[in-house]
Protein backbone atom coordinates (compact mmCIF):
# COMPACT_ATOMS: atom_id res chain seq x y z
CA UNK A 1 0.00 0.00 0.00
CA UNK A 2 3.07 2.20 0.24
CA UNK A 3 4.53 3.26 -3.16
CA UNK A 4 8.18 3.89 -3.80
CA UNK A 5 9.14 7.38 -2.61
CA UNK A 6 10.10 9.80 -5.32
CA UNK A 7 12.19 12.14 -3.23
CA UNK A 8 13.81 12.34 0.15
CA UNK A 9 11.28 12.82 2.91
CA UNK A 10 11.30 16.34 4.32
CA UNK A 11 10.85 15.27 7.93
CA UNK A 12 7.74 15.47 10.10
CA UNK A 13 8.34 19.02 11.25
CA UNK A 14 8.28 20.23 7.64
CA UNK A 15 4.92 18.61 6.99
CA UNK A 16 1.90 20.88 6.94
CA UNK A 17 -1.21 20.50 9.08
CA UNK A 18 -3.20 19.94 5.90
CA UNK A 19 -0.93 17.11 4.73
CA UNK A 20 -1.22 15.29 8.04
CA UNK A 21 -4.98 15.69 8.06
CA UNK A 22 -5.27 14.45 4.49
CA UNK A 23 -2.99 11.49 5.24
CA UNK A 24 -5.13 10.42 8.18
CA UNK A 25 -8.28 10.69 6.07
CA UNK A 26 -6.74 8.71 3.22
CA UNK A 27 -5.65 6.05 5.67
CA UNK A 28 -9.15 5.75 7.16
CA UNK A 29 -10.71 5.50 3.68
CA UNK A 30 -8.29 2.87 2.38
CA UNK A 31 -8.66 0.76 5.52
CA UNK A 32 -12.45 1.07 5.51
CA UNK A 33 -12.98 -1.30 2.60
CA UNK A 34 -15.05 1.39 0.87
CA UNK A 35 -12.30 2.64 -1.47
CA UNK A 36 -12.70 1.82 -5.16
CA UNK A 37 -10.12 1.84 -7.97
CA UNK A 38 -10.70 5.53 -8.59
CA UNK A 39 -10.02 6.29 -4.92
CA UNK A 40 -6.75 4.37 -5.10
CA UNK A 41 -5.76 6.35 -8.17
CA UNK A 42 -6.49 9.65 -6.47
CA UNK A 43 -4.51 8.51 -3.42
CA UNK A 44 -1.52 7.63 -5.62
CA UNK A 45 -1.75 11.03 -7.31
CA UNK A 46 -1.91 12.76 -3.94
CA UNK A 47 1.23 10.92 -2.81
CA UNK A 48 3.09 11.80 -6.01
CA UNK A 49 2.20 15.48 -5.81
CA UNK A 50 4.36 16.45 -2.84
CA UNK A 51 7.15 14.95 -0.72
CA UNK A 52 5.36 16.28 2.34
CA UNK A 53 2.36 14.14 1.44
CA UNK A 54 4.58 11.06 1.35
CA UNK A 55 6.16 11.93 4.68
CA UNK A 56 2.77 12.50 6.28
CA UNK A 57 1.47 9.22 4.86
CA UNK A 58 4.52 7.31 6.03
CA UNK A 59 4.13 8.66 9.53
CA UNK A 60 0.41 7.87 9.81
CA UNK A 61 1.06 4.38 8.45
CA UNK A 62 3.87 3.69 10.93
CA UNK A 63 1.79 4.83 13.87
CA UNK A 64 -1.29 2.91 12.78
CA UNK A 65 0.67 -0.32 12.33
CA UNK A 66 1.49 -0.22 16.01
CA UNK A 67 -2.21 -0.25 16.71
CA UNK A 68 -3.24 -3.04 14.35
CA UNK A 69 -4.11 -5.40 17.24
CA UNK A 70 -6.32 -2.69 18.74
CA UNK A 71 -7.97 -1.95 15.41
CA UNK A 72 -8.75 -5.66 14.89
CA UNK A 73 -10.49 -5.93 18.26
CA UNK A 74 -14.22 -6.67 17.83
CA UNK A 75 -14.91 -4.26 20.69
CA UNK A 76 -13.67 -1.36 18.57
CA UNK A 77 -15.63 0.66 16.03
CA UNK A 78 -15.54 -0.78 12.50
CA UNK A 79 -13.27 0.89 10.00
CA UNK A 80 -16.24 2.32 8.13
CA UNK A 81 -17.14 4.33 11.23
CA UNK A 82 -13.53 5.46 11.45
CA UNK A 83 -13.70 6.69 7.87
CA UNK A 84 -16.94 8.59 8.48
CA UNK A 85 -15.53 10.23 11.60
CA UNK A 86 -12.20 10.99 9.96
CA UNK A 87 -13.91 13.41 7.59
CA UNK A 88 -14.31 15.92 10.42
CA UNK A 89 -11.68 18.62 10.77
CA UNK A 90 -8.93 17.88 13.30
CA UNK A 91 -5.75 19.69 14.24
CA UNK A 92 -3.62 16.69 13.42
CA UNK A 93 -0.17 18.16 13.41
CA UNK A 94 -0.27 18.64 17.18
CA UNK A 95 -1.84 15.24 17.61
CA UNK A 96 0.70 13.43 15.46
CA UNK A 97 3.61 15.18 17.11
CA UNK A 98 2.03 14.18 20.38
CA UNK A 99 2.06 10.58 19.21
CA UNK A 100 5.74 10.91 18.46
CA UNK A 101 6.75 12.91 21.51
CA UNK A 102 4.22 11.74 24.07
CA UNK A 103 4.10 8.12 23.04
CA UNK A 104 1.12 5.94 22.23
CA UNK A 105 2.36 2.41 22.74
CA UNK A 106 1.28 0.25 25.62
CA UNK A 107 4.31 1.46 27.53
CA UNK A 108 3.49 5.10 26.87
CA UNK A 109 5.30 6.47 29.89
CA UNK A 110 8.58 4.94 28.72
CA UNK A 111 8.46 7.34 25.80
CA UNK A 112 11.12 9.82 26.80
CA UNK A 113 14.07 7.51 27.30
CA UNK A 114 16.44 5.80 24.88
CA UNK A 115 16.17 2.16 23.91
CA UNK A 116 18.28 1.15 26.92
CA UNK A 117 15.70 2.72 29.22
CA UNK A 118 12.95 0.75 27.51
CA UNK A 119 14.89 -2.46 27.92
CA UNK A 120 15.59 -1.79 31.60
CA UNK A 121 11.93 -1.08 32.21
CA UNK A 122 10.83 -4.28 30.53
CA UNK A 123 13.32 -6.27 32.61
CA UNK A 124 12.49 -4.49 35.88
CA UNK A 125 11.54 -6.40 39.01
CA UNK A 126 8.13 -4.74 39.09
CA UNK A 127 6.19 -3.12 36.26
CA UNK A 128 2.66 -2.25 35.20
CA UNK A 129 0.87 -2.16 31.89
CA UNK A 130 -0.94 0.87 30.52
CA UNK A 131 -4.04 1.41 32.64
CA UNK A 132 -2.83 -0.83 35.47
CA UNK A 133 -2.22 0.33 39.06
CA UNK A 134 -0.58 -2.14 41.42
CA UNK A 135 0.02 -2.20 45.17
CA UNK A 136 3.05 -4.08 46.47
CA UNK A 137 4.46 -4.94 49.89
CA UNK A 138 8.26 -5.10 49.96
CA UNK A 139 10.38 -7.33 52.18
CA UNK A 140 10.86 -4.69 54.90
CA UNK A 141 7.17 -3.79 55.10
CA UNK A 142 7.40 -0.76 52.83
CA UNK A 143 4.31 -0.35 50.67
CA UNK A 144 4.54 0.80 47.06
CA UNK A 145 1.74 1.76 44.69
CA UNK A 146 2.95 1.61 41.08
CA UNK A 147 1.08 3.79 38.61
CA UNK A 148 0.20 3.07 34.99
CA UNK A 149 2.99 1.99 32.62
CA UNK A 150 5.66 2.25 35.31
CA UNK A 151 8.62 0.12 36.34
CA UNK A 152 11.12 -0.15 39.18
CA UNK A 153 13.78 -2.45 40.62
CA UNK A 154 14.27 -3.11 44.31
CA UNK A 155 17.84 -3.48 45.54
CA UNK A 156 17.96 -4.26 49.24
CA UNK A 157 21.07 -5.36 51.11
CA UNK A 158 22.38 -5.25 54.67
CA UNK A 159 23.42 -1.59 54.40
CA UNK A 160 20.75 0.14 52.33
CA UNK A 161 17.23 -0.17 50.94
CA UNK A 162 17.17 1.15 47.39
CA UNK A 163 14.46 1.36 44.75
CA UNK A 164 15.37 2.29 41.18
CA UNK A 165 12.51 3.97 39.30
CA UNK A 166 13.01 3.03 35.66
CA UNK A 167 9.96 4.84 34.36
CA UNK A 168 6.63 6.27 35.42
CA UNK A 169 5.37 7.03 38.91
CA UNK A 170 5.05 5.46 42.34
CA UNK A 171 3.70 6.26 45.79
CA UNK A 172 5.86 5.01 48.66
CA UNK A 173 5.00 4.49 52.34
CA UNK A 174 8.31 3.60 53.95
CA UNK A 175 8.66 1.15 56.82
CA UNK A 176 10.93 2.21 59.71
CA UNK A 177 14.46 0.77 59.77
CA UNK A 178 17.00 2.95 61.62
CA UNK A 179 19.93 0.82 60.45
CA UNK A 180 19.31 1.06 56.70
CA UNK A 181 18.55 4.29 54.83
CA UNK A 182 15.79 4.24 52.23
CA UNK A 183 16.84 5.60 48.83
CA UNK A 184 15.05 6.01 45.52
CA UNK A 185 17.16 6.45 42.39
CA UNK A 186 15.69 8.10 39.30
CA UNK A 187 17.44 9.13 36.07
CA UNK A 188 17.51 12.69 37.43
CA UNK A 189 18.97 12.01 40.87
CA UNK A 190 18.53 10.31 44.22
CA UNK A 191 15.90 10.69 46.93
CA UNK A 192 16.55 9.90 50.58
CA UNK A 193 13.38 9.22 52.56
CA UNK A 194 13.27 10.60 56.08
CA UNK A 195 10.40 8.60 57.58
CA UNK A 196 7.92 9.40 54.90
CA UNK A 197 5.05 8.94 52.48
CA UNK A 198 5.69 10.48 49.08
CA UNK A 199 5.18 10.18 45.35
CA UNK A 200 7.84 10.43 42.68
CA UNK A 201 7.16 10.71 38.96
CA UNK A 202 9.81 10.64 36.25
CA UNK A 203 8.88 12.82 33.27
CA UNK A 204 11.65 12.65 30.74
CA UNK A 205 14.42 15.06 31.67
CA UNK A 206 12.94 15.94 35.05
CA UNK A 207 11.04 14.38 37.94
CA UNK A 208 8.47 15.52 40.48
CA UNK A 209 8.50 14.52 44.15
CA UNK A 210 5.54 15.34 46.42
CA UNK A 211 5.86 14.70 50.16
CA UNK A 212 2.81 13.93 52.30
CA UNK A 213 4.46 12.71 55.52
CA UNK A 214 7.99 13.16 56.88
CA UNK A 215 10.53 14.63 54.47
CA UNK A 216 12.60 13.72 51.42
CA UNK A 217 16.10 14.87 50.54
CA UNK A 218 16.81 15.34 46.83
CA UNK A 219 20.32 15.03 45.40
CA UNK A 220 20.69 15.76 41.69
CA UNK A 221 22.60 13.24 39.58
CA UNK A 222 25.06 15.59 37.87
CA UNK A 223 25.44 18.74 39.93
CA UNK A 224 25.08 17.11 43.34
CA UNK A 225 22.72 19.86 44.50
CA UNK A 226 20.70 18.87 47.58
CA UNK A 227 17.50 20.09 49.20
CA UNK A 228 15.14 18.70 51.83
CA UNK A 229 11.45 18.81 50.90
CA UNK A 230 9.19 18.72 53.99
CA UNK A 231 5.68 17.28 54.28
CA UNK A 232 3.09 19.29 52.39
CA UNK A 233 5.56 20.43 49.72
CA UNK A 234 6.60 19.26 46.28
CA UNK A 235 9.48 20.07 43.96
CA UNK A 236 10.54 19.31 40.42
CA UNK A 237 14.17 18.42 39.77
CA UNK A 238 16.48 17.51 36.92
CA UNK A 239 19.96 16.01 36.84
CA UNK A 240 21.43 19.49 37.37
CA UNK A 241 18.96 21.61 39.34
CA UNK A 242 16.10 21.61 41.85
CA UNK A 243 13.20 24.01 41.36
CA UNK A 244 11.68 25.92 44.23
CA UNK A 245 9.28 23.99 46.45
CA UNK A 246 5.53 24.54 46.14
CA UNK A 247 2.52 23.27 48.10
CA UNK A 248 1.80 19.61 47.39
CA UNK A 249 -1.69 18.82 46.16
CA UNK A 250 -3.13 15.98 48.30
CA UNK A 251 -5.39 15.07 45.39
CA UNK A 252 -2.34 14.01 43.38
CA UNK A 253 -2.01 10.74 45.27
CA UNK A 254 -5.64 9.79 44.60
CA UNK A 255 -4.41 7.85 41.56
CA UNK A 256 -3.32 5.11 43.99
CA UNK A 257 -7.06 4.55 44.62
CA UNK A 258 -7.84 4.63 40.90
CA UNK A 259 -9.28 8.14 40.97
CA UNK A 260 -8.40 11.37 39.20
CA UNK A 261 -9.52 14.35 41.28
CA UNK A 262 -9.82 17.55 39.28
CA UNK A 263 -9.90 20.67 41.42
CA UNK A 264 -10.53 23.57 39.06
CA UNK A 265 -7.86 22.55 36.55
CA UNK A 266 -7.85 22.95 32.74
CA UNK A 267 -9.51 20.26 30.66
CA UNK A 268 -6.22 19.77 28.81
CA UNK A 269 -4.57 18.72 32.07
CA UNK A 270 -7.36 16.27 32.85
CA UNK A 271 -7.02 14.71 29.40
CA UNK A 272 -3.25 14.56 29.74
CA UNK A 273 -3.68 12.42 32.86
CA UNK A 274 -6.39 10.22 31.36
CA UNK A 275 -4.19 9.64 28.30
CA UNK A 276 -1.67 7.85 30.50
CA UNK A 277 -4.24 5.11 31.16
CA UNK A 278 -5.13 4.23 27.58
CA UNK A 279 -3.37 3.50 24.32
CA UNK A 280 -3.71 5.94 21.48
CA UNK A 281 -3.91 9.68 21.18
CA UNK A 282 -6.19 11.73 23.42
CA UNK A 283 -6.17 15.50 23.02
CA UNK A 284 -8.30 18.64 23.00
CA UNK A 285 -8.83 21.42 20.52
CA UNK A 286 -7.60 24.86 21.54
CA UNK A 287 -11.14 26.18 21.98
CA UNK A 288 -11.88 23.79 24.86
CA UNK A 289 -8.42 23.14 26.31
CA UNK A 290 -8.75 25.78 29.04
CA UNK A 291 -12.25 24.89 30.27
CA UNK A 292 -12.02 24.47 34.05
CA UNK A 293 -12.90 21.06 35.44
CA UNK A 294 -14.11 19.93 38.87
CA UNK A 295 -14.90 16.37 39.88
CA UNK A 296 -13.64 12.83 40.37
CA UNK A 297 -13.07 10.49 37.44
CA UNK A 298 -12.24 6.74 37.21
CA UNK A 299 -8.74 6.19 35.89
CA UNK A 300 -9.35 2.52 35.16
CA UNK A 301 -12.19 3.47 32.81
CA UNK A 302 -11.01 6.33 30.58
CA UNK A 303 -14.01 5.91 28.26
CA UNK A 304 -16.38 6.35 31.19
CA UNK A 305 -14.41 9.36 32.39
CA UNK A 306 -14.72 10.93 28.94
CA UNK A 307 -18.45 10.28 28.93
CA UNK A 308 -18.74 11.99 32.32
CA UNK A 309 -16.85 15.01 31.01
CA UNK A 310 -18.98 15.11 27.89
CA UNK A 311 -22.16 15.10 30.00
CA UNK A 312 -20.96 17.88 32.29
CA UNK A 313 -19.17 20.23 29.88
CA UNK A 314 -19.98 21.90 26.53
CA UNK A 315 -17.77 19.42 24.67
CA UNK A 316 -18.06 16.40 22.44
CA UNK A 317 -15.72 13.42 22.27
CA UNK A 318 -14.82 12.50 18.72
CA UNK A 319 -13.07 9.30 17.66
CA UNK A 320 -11.58 9.67 14.21
CA UNK A 321 -9.72 6.37 14.24
CA UNK A 322 -9.72 3.55 16.79
CA UNK A 323 -6.57 4.98 18.36
CA UNK A 324 -7.29 8.67 17.87
CA UNK A 325 -9.64 10.61 20.18
CA UNK A 326 -10.04 14.36 20.31
CA UNK A 327 -12.29 16.56 22.45
CA UNK A 328 -13.91 19.50 20.69
CA UNK A 329 -16.54 22.14 21.39
CA UNK A 330 -20.10 20.89 21.27
CA UNK A 331 -21.96 22.33 18.26
CA UNK A 332 -24.42 25.05 19.25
Amino acid sequence: MNPQPQAAAPGLYAVTDESLEQAAEWYALLRSGQADQEDHGRWQAWLAADARHREAWSYVERISQRFDPIQRSPARRPATDAYRLARSRLTRRRALLGLAGAGVLAWGSLRYGPTSTLALAWMADHRTRTGEIRELALADGTRVWLNTASAFDDDYDAQVRRLVLRSGEMLIQTAPDPTRPFLVTTPQGELRALGTRFTVRSDGSDALVAVYEGAVEIRTARSGQTRVIPAGQQARYSATAIDGAAPADPAREAWSRGILIAQDIPLSEVLRELARYQTGHLGASAEVANIRVLGSYPLAQPERALAMLEAALPIRVQRSLPWWTTVQARPR
